[in-house]
């Protein structure tokens, strides 16, 4: 399938239309996504719309954008005015926002086409995408596994040439995994670069909107789409934004790659040690200088992951009672009984493991134990790598310690939990993370490779990335569905 850039390129050169691309994705979804179950709601009509909307500017002779005619995919966690927004849980199954998330605001003006709202763990809590109310997403590249999470279906539909690109969100490694076992570019902007307003909140200290794409090009053309100060968002940050296209082919001489030694770990797959460190020799082929450096929190991270998250998590899910939107159970005697029984039937068992957590780290007697710890902790992380950045301009290292594994592999949460055990950190810390395809198991699994970079400083991740990428032919291959 074609890139964000070729499409473009062929719609000014005349090659194809708006319409006629908007429409062979429209059928390869219907052909191929009962397969990899993608997608939660298909805009057919919406997106021939725009799809035609777009011929129109261009029959009249005014310039396209990058993103004129794009077709897009979107995380069911962002608001999208008039279209179901689940969260994929049963609480939220028939909520229709009357507003559109920022980030589709500024899509929409730029004109790209969205094809669908896609599949993802109960509000956004997993990295399988298992945990969704409705049924579990497939990964392309095998349909026995998982595509990651909690953005599964994102990553699964860019990788499966069912979207030309995708939107996703971010906690603790949510498009960043599923990137890397489903062998598309994933981007977690650093913390206040893009708007969360929209975004149904998660761990609203955490979260992050960014792009997954087939290349590095593509997802440079999405961030620039989506990136800037929102007065909408009292967490946006009015920092200029740069031309991140064109960041991209400046080469890397001289870049100064940091290699974390905590970032090897036991049980990691051989298969992932061994292409994660074909890929830093790559880099240094390319000019890069590499050193090791320390970050000795990381052991910590998980942890304090684990309660910062789920405390923001009871705090934000305390809004779905039954009352004022969503789904409210049938038969309390009062509004107590209607409050118990609408939360113990709307949410999923992972959801409510997460609430009951943090609604426990934030009780009396416990709130400074466990809470005001791992705030203490995250301060100790962000400290590392601000130690680590005075040295070196990004760190290298695996996006997973795995590749994709079977469905119903993972079935004891802290097995799940483990999987984010690289990604973590960089939320903690409110960095830039982007991950890209570096290499194949012999069973033919993707392998990604996780670039960390200084706050706000998304152009150096992304040139470093495309430089790797056009050295490599990773990036190139695709997988066979039947």
């Amino acid at each position: 399938m074609p890139t964000i850039a070729e499409l473009g390129a062929r719609y000014r050169s005349g090659e194809t239309t708006p319409t006629q691309v908007v429409e062979s994705y429209l059928q390869r979804i219907e052909t191929l996504d009962p397969q990899v179950r993608a997608y939660l709601t298909l805009t057919r009509e919406s997106a021939l719309a725009r799809a035609e909307a777009t011929e129109k500017r261009l029959k009249a002779g005014k310039p396209l954008g990058p993103l004129d005619g794009v077709p897009l995919a979107i995380k069911d966690v962002i608001c999208t005015k008039g279209v179901r927004t689940t969260c994929s849980s049963k609480i939220l199954e028939n909520f229709v926002p009357p507003y559109d998330a920022t980030v589709m605001v500024r899509l929409n003006a730029a004109g790209a086409v969205m094809l669908g709202k896609t599949n993802m763990d109960e509000f956004a809590m997993g990295s399988s995408t298992e945990n969704s109310a409705f049924f579990p997403t497939r990964n392309p590249w095998d349909l026995a596994r998982v595509p990651g999470g909690s953005s599964g279906g994102s990553a699964a539909a860019v990788a499966a040439g069912l979207a030309a690109g995708a939107l996703g969100s971010d906690t603790g490694g949510s498009i960043r995994q599923p990137a890397a076992f489903c062998g598309t570019v994933g981007v977690k902007p650093t913390y206040g670069r893009v708007s969360r307003y929209g975004l149904v909140a998660f761990a609203s200290s955490l979260d992050q909107i960014g792009p997954f794409a087939a290349d590095v090009r593509g997802a440079a053309l999405l961030l620039q789409a989506i990136a800037g100060h929102d007065p909408l968002d009292s967490t946006s940050t009015d920092i200029p934004v740069p031309d991140y296209p064109a960041a991209l082919g400046q080469g890397i001489q001289g870049l100064r790659v940091g290699i974390p030694s905590e970032y090897v770990i036991e049980g990691m797959d051989p298969e992932v040690g061994k292409a994660v460190s074909a890929a830093i020799e790559a880099l240094k082929g390319l000019g890069a200088k590499t050193e090791k450096v320390s970050l000795p929190t990381t052991n910590y991270a998980l942890a304090a992951y684990y309660l910062i998250a789920p405390a923001e998590a009871s705090s934000n899910l305390a809004r779905y009672d039954g009352v004022k939107y969503g789904y409210r159970a049938a038969g309390g005697k009062d509004l107590i009984q209607m409050y118990g029984r609408t939360r113990a039937e709307g949410f999923g068992p992972e959801v409510k493991r997460r609430i009951m957590l943090g609604t426990y780290a934030l009780s009396a007697g416990y709130y400074e134990a466990y809470y005001g710890k791992a705030q203490r902790v995250r301060t100790l992380v962000r400290r590392d790598f601000q130690q680590a950045f005075e040295r070196v301009d990004v760190l290298a290292c695996p996006t997973a310690p795995n590749v994709a594994f079977k469905l119903g592999e993972k079935e004891d949460p802290l097995q799940m939990y483990l999987c984010d055990v690289f990604t973590i950190p960089v939320n903690l810390a409110g960095l830039p993370g982007l991950s890209l395809p570096c290499g194949f198991t012999q069973s033919g699994l993707p392998i990604g490779l996780q670039l960390i970079g200084k706050p706000f400083d998304e152009s150096t991740l992304l040139s470093a990335a495309y430089a790797y990428e056009q050295a490599t032919p990773w990036h190139a291959r695709a997988p066979a569905l039947p």
